[in-house]
Parts: C-alpha cells; sequence; structure tokens
C-alpha cells in the first residue's frame, strides 16, 4: 500500500507540472497574447517563449498581428438628387497595438464596418447620382482619409478600403433605361427630321434649277426657231414651194410623234395646212 506522504508528494508533483505548465506560454508568430494579472492589464506576450504566473496572471485574448479582410454589407444610401444606390466596400486593417484594440473599444470590427458604413453613406449624400458612379477613387480616398484617425484612436491602421461596388438600385435602374431608351428615339426622331429636311431641300433645288434650264432651253429654243424661219424666209425669197413643201413635211412628222404620245387622246390637223405654212413663211 502507499503510505499518506507518498500520495502527498504524488499529489504536489503533479500539481507542480500542471503549475508549470500553466505558466508555460507558446505564442507563435502572427499573434499577440494580452495578459492581466488579477483582471487588470499587465502586458502582451510576443511570439514565442513566454513566461506567466500561473493562478495569477491569465491570457484574456489572443490578438492577430496580421492583416485583417473586412467585409462591408451592401446597403442603400441616398444620393444629394434623391436617386437610391446600393454599395458595400471592403477594409484590410492591421492591429498596431493590441491593447488599445482590446480595452479601446468594445469590438473593434463591428466598430469599423459601422464607421466605415456611416461615413459612406455622408460622403455619397454630398454628390449627385452621376458622381457617386463616375467617381469611385475619389470616395475610397475620401472615406480613407475620415476613418483613418477614429481607427487609429483604437490601436488599428488602416490599410486600404476599396468599394466593391456602386450601383443604382433596381428600381432606379428600370428608371434610367427608361429616360434613355426616351433620349435614343428622341434623337432618332430629330436624326429622321433632319434627313427629311434636307431630303425635301434637296428637291426643291432640284426642281428649281430644272426649272431654271426648261426655261433657258424653251428661249433658246424659240430664238433658235425664229432664227431658223428668218434663215428660210429670206433663202426661199419667191419660191414657196420648196419651202411649203419643207415646212410641211416637218409639221407633220410633228404631228405624228404627237400622235404617238400616250397622253394624246385627240389630234387636229388645220383645215387649211398650205395656208398655214404660208403664215409660217410670212407670206
Amino acid at each position: 500500500m502507499i503510505g499518506p506522504s507518498l500520495s502527498i508528494a504524488v499529489v504536489l508533483l503533479i500539481a507542480v507540472v500542471v503549475t508549470l505548465i500553466a505558466g508555460i506560454k507558446i505564442v507563435p508568430q502572427g499573434e499577440e497574447w494580452i495578459v492581466e494579472r488579477l483582471g487588470k492589464y499587465s502586458r502582451t506576450l510576443k511570439p514565442g517563449l513566454n513566461i506567466i504566473i500561473p493562478y495569477i496572471e491569465t491570457v484574456r485574448k489572443k490578438m492577430t498581428t496580421r492583416d485583417i479582410i473586412l467585409d462591408v454589407e451592401k446597403q442603400e444610401v441616398i444620393t444629394k438628387d434623391n436617386a437610391v444606390i446600393i454599395t458595400n466596400a471592403v477594409s484590410f486593417i492591421k492591429i498596431t497595438d493590441p491593447k488599445k484594440a482590446l480595452y479601446g473599444v468594445e469590438d473593434f470590427k463591428l466598430a469599423i464596418r459601422n464607421l466605415i458604413m456611416t461615413t459612406l453613406r455622408s460622403i455619397i449624400g454630398e454628390m449627385s447620382l452621376d458622381e457617386a458612379l463616375s467617381n469611385r477613387e475619389t470616395i475610397k480616398a475620401r472615406l480613407k482619409e475620415q476613418i483613418i484617425d477614429d481607427v487609429a484612436d483604437w490601436g488599428i491602421t488602416v490599410k486600404t478600403v476599396e468599394i466593391q461596388d456602386i450601383t443604382p438600385s433596381p428600381s432606379m435602374q428600370e428608371a434610367m433605361e427608361q429616360q434613355a431608351a426616351a433620349e435614343r428615339e428622341r434623337r432618332a426622331m430629330e436624326t429622321r427630321a433632319e434627313g427629311e429636311k434636307n431630303a425635301m431641300i434637296l428637291v426643291a433645288d432640284g426642281k428649281l434649277e430644272a426649272a431654271k434650264r426648261e426655261a433657258q432651253a424653251q428661249v433658246k429654243l424659240a430664238q433658235a426657231s425664229a432664227e431658223a424661219i428668218e434663215m428660210i424666209g429670206g433663202a426661199v425669197g419667191e419660191r414657196e414651194l420648196p419651202a411649203m413643201f419643207l415646212l410641211g413635211d416637218r409639221y407633220i412628222e410633228s404631228m405624228k410623234k404627237l400622235a404617238e404620245s400616250e397622253n394624246s387622246k385627240l389630234v387636229l390637223y388645220p383645215a387649211d395646212l398650205q395656208a398655214t405654212l404660208k403664215g409660217l413663211l410670212g407670206k
């Protein structure tokens, strides 16, 4: 049987081993641990082998010193011209002071998310819809500038803030599509009207030019006819028969062409063709 003294020694040995294990802390790379002594902040353990006082000191929080990716959920934001857009963001942060990150704010991740959301609403609320959609870099720069000081008080550095999406709401997109369709239709109507106007101007100009040329042709034809008749009259003199034959032949040929026209229904020849030809000769 094991005596009472031996049992006590075994118990003490186990207690010493457990105490030594409880006092030895190995902190992995990329982390820092916050140690409290009797409920009060004591120190921050760095990566590597560390010793704490068992039962008096305890590890309150294990903080990561790696970059933290913080997603900011989508939210509806109203612009200066009362347009509704949906936007969200992602932030890359790093804990530089674990003590401030733990004791300076209750939940630093939740606090930064809310800070980014409220600041984003404020920035976009000062812009019109077109400005908000086309100035993503400006929004990002202003957002980082406005939150960096507040976040620094919590021992956290904001490395960057990226705007993931910034789009009009579904109802706003439908209204914009209708507006764009109406604008395209208006431009098409203006283009068609302009084309029709130009075509009518060209047709009118063509008719005017044709009328001018027709008038000039008629004048020249009349002048030529008068000169021809005068020349024929001077050439034939008293010899009426050959001239009458020549003019009669041309007159009959003209009447024949007139009779062949599709628009002609009735052709009348002079009753006294000889008298008519004499009239042409001035006799």
